[in-house]
């Protein structure tokens, strides 16, 4: 495969070098031609800061970026031919809604027949046909950010860069828009890196999702391996509605079993033939780890470790069940309407396969499940 955009070891400061913000960490990550990439993380985890130094926006405090295979971070933002939607919309304001879209193509000199029909049609993927003849003013915001996205993604570029581009638009809008725009960069082999803080929108649309906190690229894989092989803690909580139920466990163990004691004197119990050598190994050669189960993966047994209905709710397709357990909160998932009481005990099974084991003090995952480890 042919790298579209390669980042070694990008820092990014804003103020004195190894003194000021240090925004990015030593950042390094390559994404191939046709890949859709997002950037995925809570505000100030430097996704944005990594966008625009992409683009050229931002210089580079330290490292290189290449774009094409060529070396682009002392390049101007006109000369690496990347095409970006910014969450602030940036429309020209004396143009009107088509001209915006349609500035980059008549700059290429293509021909007139030629740019209305491309304009014509990404407006007609962005439901944005109505108002083409209108300036950025007389608009909304969310009709702002649809142009935005339509200007940028007419153009033919090396990379297309897009920050929170449907972060205006109302859920449904959204939805629909996801599946067209994922479909129009796939069917014409665009490379294309997406900044959000929205999981949904991530998993949507993403072939690779790079999370990122504090500057620092926690993990960079694909939606499905993100979620069930979290590489850390942070990323475990992070990906996943509901949220990932953690716990602190003392590990203790026998010649045949695994033992993970809880707060408020419950405990897990489980076969050491449950788990991988390696990971029976990591286990034993410690006292306290964090284990992790995904609410989806929580069962009810009449045997199980007791807990205690804090809520219960119906979603319309699924049942979320808060139940008060080992110290904690603890949520499990149902797809059938489930009828609990607050107040009542329930017990809870968590089987070996689904439980996520990290290092108290890293946070590094040590077991993704005996089949995964």
């Amino acid at each position: 495969m042919t790298t579209a955009l390669a980042i070694e070891n990008v820092d990014k400061f804003y103020g004195p070098l190894n003194h000021g913000v240090h925004a990015v960490k030593n950042l390094s990550m390559r994404i191939e031609k046709g890949e859709i990439v997002a950037l995925l993380g809570s505000s100030g985890c430097g996704k944005t800061s990594t966008l625009r130094m992409v683009a050229g926006f931002e210089e580079v405090s330290r490292g290189a970026i290449a774009i094409a295979g060529k070396p682009a971070h002392m390049l101007p933002p006109v000369r690496r031919n990347v095409a970006m939607a910014f969450e602030g919309y940036s429309l020209y304001p004396p143009l009107t809604v088509r001209e915006n879209i349609a500035f980059a193509l008549k700059a290429s000199r293509l021909p007139k027949a030629t740019v209305d029909q491309k304009v014509a049609e990404i407006a007609k993927l962005l439901e944005i046909e109505d108002i083409l003849e209108r300036y950025p003013s007389s608009i909304s915001g969310g009709q702002q950010q649809r142009a935005s996205l339509g200007r940028a993604l007419i153009r033919d570029a090396n990379l297309h860069l897009l920050d929170e581009p449907m972060g205006q638009l109302e859920p449904q809008l959204r939805a629909v828009l996801r599946g067209r725009i994922k479909h129009f960069i796939k069917e014409r082999g665009l490379t294309a890196i997406l900044v959000t803080h929205d999981q949904t929108e991530a998993n949507a649309l993403a072939d690779r999702i790079a999370v990122m906190e504090g500057g620092v690229l926690q993990q960079f894989d694909t939606p499905g391996m993100i979620k069930e092989r979290p590489a850390n803690l942070f990323t475990g909580t992070f990906v996943g509605e509901p949220p990932m139920n953690v716990f602190e466990a003392f590990v203790t163990g026998d010649a045949d079993r695994i033992r993970l004691k809880l707060p408020d004197g419950l405990a897990l119990d489980y076969e050491q033939g449950n788990f991988a050598q390696g990971v029976r190994d990591a286990l034993l050669q410690r006292q306290r780890v964090v284990i992790g189960i995904r609410p989806y993966a929580v069962r009810r047994a009449k045997d199980g470790v007791p807990a205690t209905v804090s809520a219960n709710q119906w979603l319309g397709d699924q049942t979320h069940i808060a139940a008060d357990f080992a110290g904690g909160s603890l949520v499990l998932v149902e797809h059938d309407r489930t009828r609990l009481e607050r107040g009542e005990t329930i017990g809870i099974r968590i089987d070996p396969q689904n439980l996520h084991v990290f290092d108290a003090g890293s946070g590094a995952a040590i077991s993704h499940g005996p089949e995964l480890a």
